[in-house]
Parts: C-alpha cells; structure tokens; sequence
C-alpha cells in the first residue's frame, strides 16, 4: 500500500517531502504532481524502479524518460550546453518545456536515445517538485503518469492512489496541478530548437 502525503500546494510540508525522498533512496518509485499533470520518479540510477515504470505504463524499450532537475547547474551537468542554447534554456526555465539535448558522461547509457545519445531534461516551476529535488539533492528520473489506453495524465492525487496503491510506494497529494503536457523542444536537429511536441508553453517564450 502506497503512502500517501497531503501537503500545501505552495509551502510544502518540509517532514512530507524528507518523507518521501527517504523512500526514494531507499529504491522507492513516488507519483508526484508536476506543472504538467502527476509523473512517476524514482532516482537516475534505479534501474528496478524504472522498469517498474515501465510496467506501470506499459511502455516499450525506446520509451524516451526525462530527468528532471532542480536548477540550471544540476541541468548542466547531465547535458551538454553551447551558449545559444544556454541563453535559450536559462530564459525558459523553470517552466513547462522538456529540452532534448546531448548527454554527458554523467547519464546512464541506457537512459539515452540509442542513436543519437540525446536525453530529455527540464526545471518545473511546480513548488512541491521544486522542494522534493532540492531534499534529495539529485535529479529525479521521470515519466508522466498516463495510464494505459489513456491519453492525459493524471490530475488528482487521490484518484492516483486508488489506481496505483499498489504498484507505487508514495503518493504526493497537492491538490489540482497542471494538465497539458510539457512542451519538447528539440535542440540536436536545430541550434534555434525545434518543437518535437507542442504542450502547455509556447516556444520561444513569450
């Protein structure tokens, strides 16, 4: 049975959120809302919790998974930024984009594009993620919580927990949270970034 964590949408609970990243070092997998609708996250190197993800989702082997970061330094050391793009990025952050950039050594081979060695990354701005990242000091390996035959993510924290008490070990609860997905900007195939998948932001921002 997952356990579930109710916290303030805007001031989360600092005991919650040590809570839940206790169980993420300890190979835990937490549903968590985002700015984007909920996700499911476990730490960058769990590969058991990651195919626990896969499972869930039902997703096949070139699922592409986002690593989600804390700040721009936590997001420069997993990929690699020229300054265009590092003006481009900065600007845009945190927000509802994930960008899709070359990988650095820092990032597990198997997390990458098997062609391109290219990996998804993105800053939130939702402050229950914000404050997560920033207790487990580490990026969160993560994908969006659209269950099978669906095609929208997950909105409701309690809705989550009926559907995946038994499948996930934390749900966090705060309230409505995004619905749209993010926005990916493809940055490999064009220095100026190309929309892979139009979301919630426009690109550029505005």
């Amino acid at each position: 049975m997952a356990r579930y964590l109710d916290v303030h949408p805007v001031d989360p609970q600092p005991r919650a959120i040590a809570q839940a990243s206790a169980m993420l070092r300890d190979g835990g997998l937490v549903a968590y809302p985002t700015d984007s609708g909920y996700a499911l996250g476990a730490l960058m190197g769990d590969q058991q919790a990651k195919e626990r993800i896969r499972s869930i989702r039902r997703l096949d082997d070139k699922h592409h998974y986002t690593l989600v970061c804390r700040d721009f330094a936590q997001l420069g050391q997993l990929v690699h930024v020229d300054n265009h793009v590092f003006r481009a990025v900065k600007a845009a952050t945190p927000g509802r984009y994930t960008f899709i950039l070359p990988a650095t050594g820092e990032v597990p081979r198997r997390l990458l594009h098997p062609k391109k060695r290219t990996v998804g990354v993105r800053i939130p701005e939702h402050p229950v993620v914000r404050s997560l990242l920033a207790e487990l000091g580490e990026p969160l390996l993560s994908s969006t919580l659209i269950l099978p035959g669906e095609s929208e993510p997950m909105t409701d924290g309690w809705a989550v927990k009926e559907a995946l008490d038994h499948v996930v070990d934390v749900v966090i609860d705060s309230g409505e949270c995004g619905t749209e997905p993010t926005t990916v900007v493809d940055f490999t195939t064009d220095p100026a970034g190309e929309v892979a998948r139009e979301g919630a932001a426009p690109w550029p921002p505005r």
